[in-house]
């Protein structure tokens, strides 16, 4: 019995999606297409390079749309592929024929296309008959109750059956029992092949994947050099820090027994003086372990770290959170340590004397951005903070924006993919 009402949930679940969804498909799609193809078109009038970059970000957000859909309601995944824009584009430097180029020349812009086609088709078919074997039963319910009176003139034809009389008007039902039971059974499976058959087409080639796995492959060697270069900094800072100061507090130590008796008082200076030094080798020893993973972000998560980064800057500054969860500990700490080398460089560098930080979570995506009204002319480039950080984000597939023209503002923004929990 639970058994059958969980698939009377289930079907009905899934007509219901297939019904919202079907309207999108065939409305939403094909705008989309015929304003792309359009678009397109008008390229070489000039008109083309205004409108392709927008058009083409609205239909990766619909198809993007229909990924979450997929899997989130069928468990499909489709893969995102589409190319970053290279460093030039992304931050702006390049105009609208470069970034149009770019569009154009990605595999990804024509499979969306292809993928418009087939959603406002075969898509919106299987949608179609996901929700009708649904609804359809209960007209032939209704003629069986007595609506099959309007039609005592004229024969009205429910599927295969023509109704004029109670009997055929008994028989549309039998009809519509049959066919609320093929429903019931088909419905979740052609919502599920809906998305396959989207999934059959957005999804990238195995060129595009092997091209993927070199891009992680060469960021995870990225991660490792880093990870190297951390561990090193962190023997030193123990090696030259704390460490030092233990060696000399255990010499201390050793001269003070020796004038413990001979000069009561030199001792108990040099009492006083190894007080000191443990006091500063426990504050430079805490320092250090908060470089590694700072306590609040363990306990309180990445908005109330970055406060209690932004709290300690010498300049004015506004933290705005909007986070529904918290992301995994690797990804808050990438985004933590990120975050604090662009407040590191706004302070050193930029001459600001008021700053803005931003953190939300919308559509899968981590966003955060720095903001400060310093000078600006801050680029990406070899031995720069703001490189160490491309490195930091590329190793959980993020990615670095930086927007900084002479005189400022300065804007930097960084995105990594990630779930909330």
């Amino acid at each position: 019995m639970r058994s059958a009402k969980s698939r009377v949930r289930t079907a009905l679940r899934s007509g219901g999606r297939a019904f919202v969804l079907s309207f999108e498909a065939l409305a939403g799609s094909a705008v989309l297409l015929v304003l792309s193809l359009l678009s397109f078109t008008l390229v070489l009038l000039g008109v083309g390079l205004v409108t392709t970059p927008r058009l083409t970000e609205a239909v990766r957000k619909h198809a993007d749309r229909r990924r979450r859909l997929a899997a989130t309601w069928s468990d499909v995944r489709i893969p995102v592929p589409y190319r970053p824009f290279p460093k030039d584009v992304r931050d702006g430097l390049t105009g609208q024929v470069e970034r149009t180029r770019h569009i154009l020349k990605d595999p990804a812009t024509w499979r969306d296309l292809r993928w418009l086609l087939l959603d406002m088709t075969a898509g919106y078919v299987l949608l179609a008959f996901c929700w009708a074997l649904l609804v359809y039963p209960v007209e032939g319910f209704a003629l069986a109750a007595g609506l099959w009176r309007v039609f005592e003139d004229n024969t009205y034809w429910y599927g295969f059956v023509p109704v004029d009389s109670q009997a055929t008007g008994l028989a549309a039902a039998a009809l519509g029992v049959v066919l609320l039971l093929v429903g019931m059974w088909a419905s979740p499976s052609l919502l599920r092949l809906h998305f396959v058959l989207a999934r059959s087409v957005l999804a990238p080639t195995r060129e595009e994947l092997a091209q993927r796995i070199d891009r992680l492959t060469e960021t995870r060697h990225e991660a490792v050099d880093t990870a190297a270069s951390e561990l090193r900094r962190i023997e030193r800072d123990l090696h030259d820090g704390a460490q030092a100061r233990l060696v000399a507090m255990g010499m201390n130590l050793g001269t003070i027994e020796a004038l413990v008796e001979k000069d009561p008082a030199q001792a108990k200076k040099m009492l006083a003086m190894a007080r000191a030094s443990s006091a500063e080798a426990l504050t430079e020893l805490r320092d250090l372990v908060r470089g590694i993973h700072p306590p609040v972000l363990a306990e309180r998560g990445l908005g109330d770290a970055v406060k209690a980064l932004a709290l300690r800057l010498p300049v004015a500054s506004e933290v705005t959170v909007e986070l529904s969860g918290r992301a995994e500990a690797p990804v808050e700490s990438a985004a933590y340590f990120a975050v604090s080398e662009a407040l590191t460089n706004t302070v050193k560098h930029a001459g600001a004397d008021r700053l803005w930080v931003d953190v939300h979570h919308s559509e899968g995506m981590l966003r955060i951005s720095v903001t400060d009204n310093g000078r600006g002319g801050a680029a990406i480039g070899t031995g720069s903070g703001l490189s160490g950080i491309e490195r930091r984000l590329g190793t959980f597939d993020g990615v670095l924006a930086v927007s900084s023209p002479a005189g400022g503002p300065t804007m930097v923004t960084m995105e990594i993919p990630c779930a909330l929990s």
